[in-house]
């Protein structure tokens, strides 16, 4: 069954939740910060309210979930998106725009001594060196040589780029965050048989820990996909399926395998619910897999994507 587009015309955000538990037991782990720890706050009815996990991390992951790591390439479905990769000087694989957190902004995309990209995106942009950004004219561009970065938001914050004024927010944004929070405090030690009173700041000796983990009432997966940014970039009907088809594929390829988020948060589904607009249905993978895959090659038949897909980059410090 394809993707109901016709019911989304007109509608300018698709909000998702799913509701997620804790597939053993009734603990987890969250995410932490530095100089914070875990990001426990208050609800505006005052219940103690925990982020599970960030946009960053959000976005990080649904892009993890795109990539095949022993092929080295996109998984099946997604296969023909363009991308850049880095290699070193003896053509091994180092990194990639999808994997890199600032995509093809990455500083071994276009701060090594290759400035192979630099210089595409440099002669690409030059007509907004001075004046206004011309988004559209960018997202052209940024879907040629890097699709993904246009789901995930981009800051091409380089002054030789328009003076570093290129940027583009998230299409497709996301965070876990959970309801009526409680902290589960345990502990443990790291045992020394050999030595239990050896130099701990060496890694000897006995080390007793503390460690927090998290209970709640509730935790829930939010999922918010623009329309309207879409269409403002102006890249015609199959361009604007394929983004749509690619941010359902992402959230639920993340949501059937990529919830194992930490050692002690491995999360499970319990129902999945469309809130905006009323009564639409999250496509299922086989039907997001079907669609990316039409899209791609219908976006590559008019010609915008760079041939080959993939731009190689070599890192040289």
């Amino acid at each position: 069954m394809a993707i109901d587009y016709s019911s989304l015309e007109g509608t300018q955000r698709i909000l998702i939740e799913a509701d997620l538990v804790p597939l053993q037991g009734t603990r987890f782990q969250s995410t932490g910060f530095p100089n914070l720890g875990a990001a426990v706050y208050d609800g505006p009815d005052g219940s103690r309210m925990l982020l599970v996990e960030s946009a960053q991390s959000m976005a990080n992951r649904m892009e993890a979930v795109c990539w095949d790591m022993a092929a080295d390439d996109w998984v099946e479905p997604l296969r023909g998106l363009p991308l850049v990769k880095v290699v070193d000087e003896e053509g091994n694989t180092l990194t990639n725009s999808v994997l890199e957190a600032h995509r093809i902004n990455s500083a071994y995309i276009l701060e090594g001594k290759d400035k192979k990209m630099f210089d595409i995106l440099k002669e690409e942009l030059a007509s907004m060196e001075v004046g206004a950004v011309d988004i559209r004219k960018l997202a052209k561009v940024i879907l040629k040589y890097d699709t993904n970065s246009l789901l995930h938001g981009v800051f091409l914050a380089k002054k030789d780029l328009a003076g570093g004024r290129l940027r583009m927010p998230r299409v497709l944004s996301a965070f876990i965050e959970a309801e009526s929070a409680g902290i589960a405090q345990s502990g443990g030690v790291k045992n020394d048989h050999v030595d239990p009173s050896g130099d701990t700041a060496k890694g000897f000796g006995n080390v007793p820990f503390t460690r927090d983990e998290f209970t709640a009432k509730k935790i829930t997966a939010f999922f918010n996909i623009d329309l309207a940014q879409v269409r403002g970039y102006g890249l015609g009907e199959n361009a604007e399926k394929l983004l749509t088809a690619l941010a359902f594929f992402k959230i639920r390829r993340f949501l059937e395998t990529g919830l194992r988020l930490r050692t002690a948060c491995d999360l499970g589904v319990n129902e999945i619910t469309v809130t905006h607009p009323d009564g639409y249905e999250l496509p299922t993978l086989p039907e997001t897999e079907s669609e990316v895959a039409k899209s791609i090659k219908k976006v590559g038949e008019e010609g915008l994507f760079v041939e080959p897909p993939v731009t190689v980059v070599t890192w040289e410090q």
